[in-house]
């Protein structure tokens, strides 16, 4: 069965110019992206070799440097905050790893609290009449 899918996918999916496929299943549209078919042949192919598939997430990881980096502020201060749990991470032997959603969260979350205090100053400004 795998082997006849395979065939089918190939063969349709190579001269689809569109991003998106839709796939019907009983009386539903599923759109699914043109990338997540190819996994989806990929899938088949080895199916049809006899060969196991497991398909696992990764989350992109990076390290106190890299992640210092991103932030703009030096490894020390990066190291504090990890091991004060602002920011979460993990070891891998002794290094210390960060996942990606992480680091933009942390750098979302101060985003909001500098526009707050920002919009704090001008409204204090205002208030005292400087000029601003």
């Amino acid at each position: 069965m795998a082997q006849a899918s395979i065939h089918a996918i190939r063969l349709n999916t190579r001269r689809l110019e569109t991003e998106n496929i839709t796939i019907r299943l009983d009386d539903t549209n599923i759109a699914i992206p043109k990338s997540a078919f190819s996994l989806l042949s990929d899938i088949l192919s080895n199916m049809a070799d006899g060969k196991s598939v497991s398909v696992i997430p990764v989350e992109p990881e990076i390290t106190s440097q890299q992640a210092a980096d991103m932030l703009h502020i030096s490894r020390p201060f990066m190291v504090k905050l990890l091991e004060t749990g602002e920011i979460p991470f993990f070891k891998v032997g002794s290094h210390r790893r960060i996942l990606l959603k992480d680091v933009r969260a942390y750098k979302d979350k101060q985003e909001q609290i500098r526009k707050k205090q920002l919009a704090f100053l001008s409204k204090q400004a205002q208030k005292l009449n400087m000029g601003y």
